[in-house]
């Protein structure tokens, strides 16, 4: 596949750990516990974090593991009536900044003194990852309470969700008993290995977020400005005529765009596939005499992609799910008969 831009990949890394606060799986099944009257449904924790991670204010700091890399960061989200904000800061490694409302997505790097502006989606929000339609997801996982544990200080119930396939990986929640905030999650392949982890180690809900606690702590003045939200074609009738002919159980269409063709850009289509808690983005771009790229399999923790070469277009797969996955969605691409 084309390798990804230094840019791209930094607002990849920091977009996914947003995600995987809500969207990592574990196929491992814990003991069973001895039934507790006061025990809720599984389904019933997973409702209620869907509404707190959207309605509450809270700021925390979690730390982020992915394969042999680890790393610690700073979220505060804000409850409004447009979908929330969201302020994240990565406090170990290389400085990064992101803050993420309905509309954009603003990444500051402060070693380059660039930032990058990319157009937000309402899925790409924390707050609106979790599934807030259970019966969808009912006939490819199956749900239980399977311990209850502390994270960050707050007792949890710990959710099983676990895939009925093998062409998705399973969540694990670790779920607040009080406030039903999400406290720690755990993404593993079919033979247990740990693929990614995200747990909080402090978290306050807070009864206001101030604007200040909101801004940037670097104001961008004297940095290169790179603004894709403008490249982006986001009609809702906009149809391409390319089509993926297999995909998992449950998985449709959840969103497709068209990234034009610029001075220095191909045309790129990107469709976005998901059964209401796992995603798969699928970019299809035209080939040029210059185009760098790989074709084959490559992985990032749990994030598996898959590019192949057609008709002069390169066609890359991408999601957290297991490679056999991405390997066939990207194969079965073609165009209308």
């Amino acid at each position: 596949m084309r390798k990804f831009s230094m840019f791209n990949t930094e607002i990849y890394s920091l977009n996914l750990s947003l995600r995987l606060l809500t969207v990592l799986l574990v196929f491992i099944i814990f003991p069973a516990q001895a039934d507790n009257e006061s025990k809720p449904s599984a389904r019933s924790l997973i409702r209620n974090m869907s509404m707190a991670v959207r309605q509450l204010n809270y700021e925390g700091v979690f730390i982020h593991q992915r394969g042999g890399q680890m790393n610690t960061l700073r979220l505060i989200h804000k409850f409004d009536e447009k979908g929330g904000i969201e302020r994240l800061v990565s406090l170990t490694g290389a400085a990064r900044e992101v803050i993420r409302d309905a509309e954009s997505v603003r990444c500051y790097f402060p070693d380059d003194q660039a930032v990058v502006v990319e157009k937000s989606r309402p899925r790409e929000l924390l707050s609106s990852q979790l599934p807030r339609s259970l019966e969808k997801l009912e006939a490819n996982y199956q749900f239980s309470i399977v311990a209850e544990d502390r994270v960050a200080g707050r007792k949890a119930w710990v959710v099983n969700i676990r895939p009925n396939d093998a062409y998705r990986y399973g969540y694990q929640f670790w779920i607040d008993q009080i406030d039903h905030l999400l406290l720690k999650s755990e993404l593993r392949n079919r033979t247990g290995l740990l693929l990614e982890q995200i747990m909080f180690t402090q978290l306050d809900i807070l009864d206001t977020v101030s604007a200040e606690m909101l801004k940037p702590s670097i104001s961008g003045a004297g940095y290169t400005w790179h603004n894709n939200s403008k490249d982006k074609k986001t009609d809702k009738n906009f149809a391409s005529k390319w089509q993926v002919s297999w995909m998992p159980s449950g998985f449709s269409k959840d969103n497709e765009e068209m990234y034009p063709a610029t001075e220095n850009k191909t045309p790129v289509n990107h469709i976005v596939y998901s059964d209401g808690l796992a995603m798969v983005s699928v970019f299809i771009e035209k080939l040029d005499s210059d185009t760098e790229m790989t074709t084959g399999l490559s992985r990032l923790g749990g994030v598996n992609a898959y590019a192949r070469i057609t008709k002069g277009y390169q066609v890359t797969a991408v999601g957290e799910v297991p490679q056999a996955t991405v390997q066939r969605m990207a194969n079965s691409v073609s165009t209308e008969p």
